[in-house]
């Protein structure tokens, strides 16, 4: 049995280099299911982005979700892949009905960047922003982890119609290893290669690539496809608009329909519902639909 949906966690005990696997089957194929995606190349890009921001997302301990936003003005306009503490994952894409040039650079155009929040249960949003310089997305979160956390890291990402995929080393901080080393398993990492990636379970590639080494391989974490819309979430959006902008829409309908544009869920609001929201307004858990 194939080791699909699921982040695998390990340590090269001796190096002082931790690293993270991830393979998306079932969930990348339900998370981007409500999602007009034009080429394969953009295909390509979501689907790394959603397994980068899994890898990411188990590198913090915390209760919330990580968000990775990445935006531009060309092309292609906004990628956005979410992952919680639970594993809980879901993705969109927005772009132009044609989607030219083969990297994420040449997609987005002049002035991209990429913006990756925390949201946390019990602490403020941390946000981080790096422009998008480089022609892929594993080279970009190299170049924000080293300005923004000063941290070696480096990334391997793939996706394809039918799985995503990734792979993902960085040095434990404050530790005083030989660069040597690490820069061997760079060395040994560039080597895989997109089958591999894509048909090797975690065991069969850390051995492939890393046999001479100690690693410590820690139990599989689950993932899934899972919106965490509500009609409380989305309520709390509208009334965040303010009663003349309801009260407009309403004058030219008799409901105020909105559609999650992450899983298609789809919320009506009459009018006595809109009064509702108005005059009993209810603290909703997030307001992400106003960010995407």
């Amino acid at each position: 049995m194939k080791q699909q949906d699921c982040l695998r966690r390990f340590l090269f005990e001796d190096l002082g280099v931790r690293g993270e696997w991830v393979r998306l089957e079932q969930s990348w194929r339900q998370a981007k299911q409500h999602q007009v995606l034009v080429n394969a190349g953009v295909e390509s890009q979501l689907g790394q982005a959603l397994a980068a921001v899994v890898l990411l997302s188990a590198t913090i301990k915390f209760k919330g979700a990580m968000i990775m936003q990445i935006q531009g003005a060309g092309e292609l306009r906004a990628l956005v892949a979410q992952a919680t503490h639970e594993g809980k994952v879901r993705c969109l894409a927005r772009s132009e009905e044609r989607v030219s040039g083969n990297d994420l650079m040449a997609m987005l155009g002049e002035g991209g960047r990429l913006v990756l929040t925390v949201e946390s249960e019990n602490a403020e949003p941390y946000q981080g922003i790096v422009g998008v310089a480089e022609r892929n997305l594993a080279a970009v979160l190299k170049t924000y982890f080293t300005q923004s956390e000063q941290l070696d890291t480096h990334l391997w990402l793939f996706a394809t119609a039918e799985y995503a995929a990734g792979l993902f080393l960085q040095k434990l901080p404050g530790d005083n290893q030989d660069d040597a080393d690490w820069q061997r398993l760079i060395m040994l990492a560039d080597t895989i290669t997109e089958a591999e990636m894509l048909t090797l379970d975690c065991e069969q590639l850390l051995h492939r690539l890393f046999h001479e080494d100690k690693i410590r391989l820690y139990d599989p974490q689950s993932v899934e496809f899972k919106c965490n819309c509500s009609r409380p979430k989305i309520g709390g959006t509208l009334a965040a608009l303010g009663r003349s902008e309801l009260e407009s829409v309403l004058r030219e309908r008799e409901t105020i329909e909105v559609d999650c544009q992450f899983c298609g869920a789809q919320y009506c609001f009459d009018r006595i519902d809109v009064e509702n929201l108005l005059t009993n307004p209810v603290i909703h858990e997030d307001a992400e639909s106003t960010r995407h």
